[in-house]
């Protein structure tokens, strides 16, 4: 399974893909707040959502993983 990580330590603000959805490289896949500023999270290779392993307003640590494909 692929997955997509935290490359920081911030709140989750918005979900952009449902579990099941397909995602394209480069794919803004989640967007997290920190200090004040939006930071998309993209999809570094392409796959179907299996699992969305955060909520909005989940605090997420560098390295946790927000979504996992196939």
């Amino acid at each position: 399974m692929k997955q997509v990580q935290s490359t920081m330590a911030g709140t989750v603000f918005n979900i952009i893909v449902q579990e099941g959805e397909e995602v394209t490289v480069g794919q803004t896949v989640m967007i997290l707040e920190s200090m004040k500023m939006e930071i998309p999270v993209e999809a570094e290779t392409a796959g179907k959502i299996v699992k969305v392993n955060a909520q909005i307003g989940d605090f997420v640590n560098e390295g946790d993983v927000l979504v996992t494909f196939e």
